[in-house]
């Protein structure tokens, strides 16, 4: 790969000195930020691009004019307070922090890496005020800043941002007529109005409609504006400001990917069949070169137009890659597929998506059978209910979304639902550790916990795509329970090989390598292939360790333990889930009602506390999951004998 360009602190230093005009200032940091959050994206390998592009003009306006933050700094209690709601924009906010110097180079190009900067806003990260990327919540939680800073008589004003698709969570109108009744005016909403969700528009997902009589019918001052017009961003923040009576929203109308031809949703929608594709991941080597020589020229020729000098570029060595491991199958993909195929049978079956079908591999189920899908965008908790109701009058719905999101703000209409006796299969698609860039809110280490003691669910998990469709077939097919399907997201970073002639029975797992000193019992492509190296491991120590796949979380067979385990072998669990409430405590509490727990070892390898963000490897490291870490513990655990 070739070399990476960095506009260092300096230039921006030097451009807010020398360039006089205002609007041209502020453009052309913007398009600096923009290049430089393009390169730290690049350099991480993923990250979100078009949602920065669309808010950075409004983003370096409120940083670099309107608010106070630079004069007063992150601890004044009197500071104008700014976040972003939508969270994923993360990008280019960095980038801005790196242009006023809030940010070191070092930390600035640390994207996605451990103690680095989380993919998704973190307080951990100075001058960032408040946790997002799960959406919807931003403006309640401005509205409680904003309510806090009156009661402490504080000065500065709150500033949020939401993204347009975002409007669709409905805690949003929660918030936003309780602004009302509560007397709350030291708020400013900004609509990021770029009118495309993740990879379509809107207005094909769920149509917001009339978004200025939206907001007004809850009695909000509305103003809108050209969001890479600085001059009517400017006007707007200026005419709002003077509203002192009632809480403010900016509809600013923006571009995604602002700022890159090619990366604008109207080109690129155009150029792919209605399909965006800047909106996460990292460009390719050709894309980067292409948008970073786009936007550094035209930087320069405004430079030159006021015979200022051109950029000074600082080179940046790029990282040496990791070696990876990582296979083409996609867990993912065997779900989509077997899910198309029982549709030809199935007419009952109504997949419901949150604005993920790329992601969630259903895309291909939703074009070839439209009538038995249903999109309900940035909504879960009403996806749910509506999957309630579907199942009501006896269809068979399959729930899709982010196990984060559906597990835990929904859990109170899973369990509803649960409750009516109705079958419904709840998909929880980028469950576990990994991957671990986009940080704590998208990290689904708690599912199994929250959803494994309703008595009428089965959760189970896939190792690779053949196990995939038998669990599609058994959930569809075979159990009356409602079913949870955790699934990972990426590529597996090892095809886990199934015996020929296994077929997934209740309760029980299957031998992937046999042993006999202990037992390592996990689940899941990322984990079992962190377990099959460990037991290699261990093989240089003479310790002959058994591993065994478990796709059943919380329903463990009281025979197939005292037959495969029996009554004093050591058992070690590995979760890709919190050390408790998963797989592990399940099966302590089998062993336990059985009696079979006295004098045995038994521990669970687990996420204890909050998970970290970064890379694969690291991060595994870092909570002890890799392979190394584990085999040293069970030596350490077996006393470092030789077991055989």
């Amino acid at each position: 790969m070739n070399n990476f360009s960095l506009i260092p602190f300096s230039e921006f230093e030097r451009i807010s000195i020398e360039v006089q005009d205002k609007y041209t200032k502020l453009s052309l940091i913007a398009d600096m930020c923009r290049a430089n959050a393009l390169t730290s994206v690049k350099i991480a390998g993923s990250g979100h691009l078009g949602s920065s592009f669309s808010s950075l003009d409004i983003v370096t306006t409120l940083y670099h004019s309107e608010m106070n933050l630079k004069d007063k700094g992150p601890n004044n209690e009197n500071r104008d307070i700014f976040f972003s709601s939508k969270g994923h924009d993360a990008p280019g906010q960095y980038a801005v922090f790196y242009s006023l110097g809030f940010l070191k180079e070092e930390q600035f190009l640390n994207l996605r890496r451990i103690n680095g900067l989380c993919g998704h806003p973190d307080v951990g990260t100075s001058y960032i005020e408040a946790n997002s990327g799960s959406l919807g919540m931003g403006i309640s939680k401005a509205k409680g800043i904003a309510i806090a800073k009156k009661l402490l008589n504080r000065k500065g004003h709150i500033f949020v941002m939401t993204g347009d698709g975002e409007l669709q969570e409905g805690q949003n109108y929660e918030a936003l007529q309780t602004a009302i009744h509560q007397n709350v005016t030291n708020i400013t909403v900004i609509v990021d109005h770029n009118k495309v969700q993740t990879d379509k528009p809107v207005r094909d997902i769920i149509d917001l409609g009339d978004l200025e009589s939206k907001f007004k019918s809850f009695g909000w001052h509305v103003a809108r504006c050209d969001g890479h017009d600085f001059e009517q961003i400017i006007n707007s923040f200026c005419t709002l400001g003077k509203v002192k009576d009632a809480p403010k929203v900016l509809i600013a109308d923006t571009i995604k990917g602002k700022g890159i031809s090619f990366m604008e949703h109207p080109t690129d929608l155009e150029t792919n069949k209605g399909i965006y594709r800047w909106h996460s991941g990292a460009p390719d080597d050709s894309s980067f070169k292409r948008g970073h020589e786009e936007l550094v020229t035209r930087i320069n020729c405004t430079l030159n137009s006021k015979g200022i000098k051109k950029l000074n570029l600082k080179t940046i060595l790029p990282e040496e890659k990791l070696p990876s491991a990582v296979t083409e199958e996609y867990v993912a993909d065997a779900f989509g597929s077997s899910l198309i195929r029982i549709a030809q049978k199935r007419k009952d079956m109504i997949v419901l998506d949150a604005d993920l079908a790329g992601d969630c591999r259903i895309r291909n189920f939703e074009l070839q059978y439209p009538d038995q899908f249903i999109e309900n965008g940035i909504a879960e908790q009403d996806m749910v209910s509506t999957a309630g109701g579907l199942a009501l009058q006896g269809l068979l719905p399959v729930v899709n979304t982010f196990g984060a999101f559906l597990s835990a703000r929904a859990n109170e209409q899973i369990y509803n639902n649960a409750c009516e006796k109705t079958k419904i299969i709840y998909v929880n698609h980028y469950s576990g550790l990994i991957p671990a860039g986009p940080g704590q809110s998208h990290q689904s280490i708690r599912d199994i916990s929250l959803l494994g003691n309703l008595p009428n669910i089965e959760i189970l998990q896939p190792c690779n795509a053949a196990e995939t469709e038998m669990i599609v077939d058994y959930c569809v097919n075979e159990t009356n329970n409602n079913c949870v399907i955790r699934l990972v997201i990426g590529p597996s970073p090892q095809k886990i090989i199934l015996p020929p002639e296994y077929r997934i029975k209740k309760g029980c797992g299957v031998t992937l390598k046999d042993g006999n000193d202990a037992v390592l019992i996990s689940y899941g492509p990322v984990m079992l292939k962190e377990a099959i190296h460990a037991s290699q491991l261990l093989e240089m120590e003479e310790i002959s360790l058994e591993i065994i796949n478990m796709p059943w979380l919380n329903q463990v067979d009281k025979q197939w333990v005292k037959e495969k385990i029996g009554t004093n072998k050591p058992v070690f669990i590995l979760e890709d889930h919190n050390s408790e409430g998963g797989l592990g405590d399940h099966f302590l509490h089998t062993l336990a009602l059985n009696g079979w727990v006295n004098n045995r070892i038994f521990q669970i390898f687990g996420v204890t506390g909050f998970p970290a963000w970064g890379r694969p490897p690291e991060v595994l490291k870092y909570h002890k999951l890799d392979s190394t870490s584990i085999a040293a513990r069970i030596q350490t655990i077996l006393g470092g004998r030789n077991c055989a």
